[in-house]
């Protein structure tokens, strides 16, 4: 079996990432087989539909779609349906007037021809369903897997499914961004972006919040839940609906209206896309679209997911690929997308999904029998199809398992990913803080973390995200300041040690992991004010609530207010890099992690980080090393008035490096590093 499974051409770069890392070596094997069946299949789509253009465009055809004749074409793939019906408003809910006609390999379709006037027989906002026959004989009634637009009336509990096709939609305006050399991502969902208790809208993140993300710095936007879930709380990780955009913040042309403004601004747009799992619901969502348990999914144990309550995508079905290339096809040619953070990909990766896994970096984690190839093709695939029809977007995989080469190319035999997110980031800070007296961390295991990474494979790294801010967990904020936070932030209030505390070690924990833990940055939106409180969705056991589920801006915008010091320094933090590109250049030198000191001191794109994470103790001429010679001034400093430090720095003062090694740098120079304060000081020799 595995031997006729690696017919097929080499990965013709291959020798690269063995000569790279040649700990892979053994696995040579592995990634050869893995990219042959990638070849293979592609080589199938080219022979037998005409090309993975072709292929992808499926949602140009399937599901209900409208000529310009005025006529409409429908189109179903349901090989378990003995036959099939389009029932809705255009024939007064007749089940059987308009059969579906068999093809083969289980697809269906129907052409309903243009009215007397031309106009189109299923008319724009009506509702409709499909109607299958089961093996059984039974009827149910379904919503089309391709449905581009479906709503809830409030008095019902299931989604309607309504026909988009509006006489003038949306028309862009705007080129995507160019291509960015690094990412500083403002990770958001709509539906919480406004102060107010209710679910907030498209418009609302238009006109409010890409402002501020514009302001702030961050030059990418990741939307979260913007893919059809009947839950809400279930933040947009239970998708029914793949090709419709979440009807509960607006409708279709709301949202590319949105994405078109913040190309205005400059800003890339990036889809969480949920290709991992699908909801369980069936009324309206795929589970037994067809009447059975597979259709799109795996049948029996193997298409559930224990942990999740949700189904499994059989990644080895022709349709299946079908239907997930197309999908992020049209989201991207249909929305203006420029790329896509995959979710749950160590689900995906592997037969056992992660469950009750830990893993320990050994490489033989990564190979075997445990490892769900044909879900690695899809994603080999999809990375394929966005990189050759769409060059200037970015994909991102959300794997915890540290899978070697899933962000090199194809052509190397790797998964094709743009980054991944370097999640063990957030998990450390975590730890420190809640486990370790403040005289107890440790510089070189904060160091190691931010820096262990793969060489050559982009990471995204993130003090926190929406993780760390759901019911039950705590935003790093609440963590360090906690209580106070109600009580103490105003700054009528003293100063308390509690807040201050909080306050620094926010800036702190920020910057480092900035300028020292990857390629690109993410930060969850508010979490760069340090939004009080967890972030909770309306759902029975909390009475149906919203206060949670929103984002207090105004918090920020209240000058009375210590947040705005924490939004000062996120926005210059970001500004900063945009000016010096430290995430687009190399890894940094470290040359200082000392434990005692509590001091770590790295270099990067030219400009030289200072760190002094210990709790009270404060240095005069500290000797620091550095590579280039030359007059060195402050760039940031955490401790300024403005991002409500304590002013103990002067920022006229003027370092000079000498001729001192020092740490393996070929020069030094003295400088003053109060306690709890991060300092970037820039090469007046080389000012940008």
């Amino acid at each position: 079996m595995a031997a006729a499974s690696t017919q097929g051409p080499r990965a013709p770069k291959l020798a690269q990432l063995l000569e790279r890392d040649p700990y892979l070596a053994p696995f040579e094997q592995d990634f050869q087989r893995r990219y042959a069946l990638f070849y293979n299949r592609l080589k199938s789509i080219e022979e037998n539909e005409g090309g993975l253009d072709k292929f992808s465009k499926s949602y140009k055809t399937f599901g209900v779609n409208q000529f310009v004749d005025g006529g409409v074409y429908c189109k179903e793939w349901a090989p378990g349906a003995e036959a099939v019906f389009l029932t809705g408003d255009f024939n007064g809910w007749n089940p059987f007037s308009h059969p579906y006609k068999k093809m083969e390999y289980g697809k269906w379709e129907l052409f309903i021809p243009p009215g007397q006037d031309g106009y189109s027989p299923v008319p724009h906002g009506s509702k409709l369903k499909v109607v299958i026959r089961a093996q059984n004989g039974e009827l149910l009634y379904r919503i089309s897997p391709w449905a581009r637009y479906v709503v809830r009336d409030q008095d019902k509990v299931n989604y309607d499914w309504v026909h988009w096709n509006p006489p003038q939609s949306y028309i862009r305006k705007h080129r995507s961004p160019e291509r960015l050399k690094s990412l500083r991502i403002y990770e958001s969902h709509v539906g919480i972006a406004s102060p107010e208790g209710k679910i907030a809208s498209y418009k609302n993140f238009t006109y409010n919040v890409l402002p501020r993300i514009k302001d702030l710095g961050y030059n990418c936007v990741q939307l979260m839940a913007i893919m059809e879930h009947a839950y809400y709380a279930s933040f947009g990780y239970q998708v029914t609906s793949f090709f419709a955009a979440s009807s509960r913040y607006g409708t279709p042309d709301d949202l590319k209206e949105m994405i078109d403004v913040a190309h205005s601004m400059g800003i890339t747009v990036l889809l969480d896309v949920v290709h991992s799992h699908a909801s369980k619901n069936s009324e309206d969502g795929l589970n037994k679209f067809d009447g059975t348990d597979s259709c799109f999914f795996h049948s029996g144990p193997k298409g559930t997911h224990q942990l999740w309550d949700s189904r499994l995508f059989d990644y080895s079905n022709w349709e299946v690929l079908r239907f997930l290339l197309s999908n992020l096809r049209m989201w991207i040619e249909d929305y203006g997308f420029d790329g896509f953070r995959f979710d749950g990909v160590t689900s995906m990766l592997y037969h056992h999904h992660g469950i009750g896994t830990g893993f320990s970096g050994d490489y033989n984690e990564y190979f075997g029998l445990h490892v769900d190839e044909d879900a690695l093709c899809y994603l080999m695939l999809a990375n394929h199809m966005v990189n050759f029809l769409h060059p200037e977007c970015i994909t991102i995989a959300e794997d915890v398992s540290g899978m070697p080469a899933l962000c090199r190319p194809v052509a190397e035999g790797g998964g094709g990913f743009d980054y991944r997110l370097a999640m063990a980031i957030p998990d450390k800070w975590i730890q420190i803080i809640k486990e370790l007296k403040d005289e107890d961390w440790n510089m070189g295991n904060i160091v190691y973390t931010l820096t262990n990474r793969r060489y050559e494979e982009k990471c995204i790294a993130y003090a926190e995200s929406h993780d760390q801010a759901l019911v039950g967990d705590k935003t790093l904020a609440f963590r360090l300041m906690d209580a106070e936070m109600y009580t103490n932030m105003s700054v009528l209030s003293p100063l308390t040690p509690v807040i201050d505390r909080g306050i620094q070690l926010h800036k702190m924990i920020r910057l480092i992991t900035h300028a020292l833990g990857g390629d690109s940055y993410l930060n969850f939106m508010g979490n760069e004010f340090g939004h009080p409180e967890w972030l909770d969705f309306p759902r029975k056991g909390n009475n149906e609530s919203y206060h949670y589920a929103r984002r207090q801006f105004n918090l920020t915008d209240d000058h009375l207010l210590r947040y705005r010091f924490l939004n000062a320094f996120d926005r210059d933090m970001n500004k900063s890099e945009e000016r010096f590109g430290w995430l687009a250049s190399p890894p940094a030198f470290v040359s200082e992690k000392h434990e005692s000191n509590k001091v770590i001191a790295f270099e990067r794109a030219g400009l030289l980080f200072i760190f002094n994470f210990h709790p009270y103790q404060s240095y005069t001429d500290y000797r620091v090393g550095v590579e280039i010679p030359g007059k060195y001034k402050i760039l940031l400093d955490s401790d300024a008035s403005e991002y409500g430090g304590h002013q103990r720095l002067d920022h006229n003062t003027e370092y000079f490096s000498e001729e001192y090694p020092h740490n393996y740098r070929h020069n030094s120079l003295m400088v003053y590093i109060p306690s709890r304060v991060a300092i970037v000081l820039q090469n007046m020799d080389n000012a940008k």
